[in-house]
């Protein structure tokens, strides 16, 4: 018989009762646990970035993180970004409007390690914002659209208007 621990989660502001094994990675309790599947897994290996998300508001790579090692944080994925009304987050708009783009298998990982970074330091430089948007992946962009939808957010958030 499998080992299981009974765990509580606060993802996106919700709790979430779980019973999970001790080696569960956080980034699969999120998708199948909780049914969260904006949070997407790629290499399995943190390399990627694909399973970013904020643990009480620093950006995590969810597949090298144990689910039992997040109970009592604050847990935040790429759903709990926009508003309860649809009202894309200042990020999110970027995204769209500046084509930051193409399959979004990558997105939702550069989402959550932006908006974690634009928080904490909405004044980043252009040579900031490209040193951080390096650590994670992309096959399709070629990066451009990425630091300019960063830029034009943090422009926004700065302002007063979300964040």
């Amino acid at each position: 018989m499998t080992e299981t621990r009974d765990i509580t989660l606060d993802v996106n502001g919700k709790r979430h009762d779980l019973s999970v094994e001790p080696r569960r990675n956080l980034a699969d309790a999120l998708r199948d646990d909780c049914g969260l599947t904006g949070t997407h897994v790629g290499c399995e290996h943190g390399v990627c970035g694909a399973c970013t998300v904020l643990v009480d508001g620093r950006a995590v790579r969810s597949c090298l993180m144990f689910a039992v090692q997040a109970e009592g944080t604050a847990i935040e994925t790429v759903e709990g970004l926009a508003s309860e009304d649809g009202e894309l987050h200042p990020l999110q708009q970027a995204f769209w409007d500046k084509h930051g783009l193409q399959c979004g298998f990558c997105t939702p990982g550069f989402l959550m390690l932006a908006v974690g970074a634009l928080r904490e330091n909405p004044e980043m430089t252009d040579v900031e914002i490209r040193e951080l948007v390096s650590s994670n992946l992309c096959r399709c962009t070629g990066y451009q659209n990425i630091l300019t939808a960063v830029r034009a957010a943090a422009d926004v958030m700065r302002a007063g208007t979300n964040g």
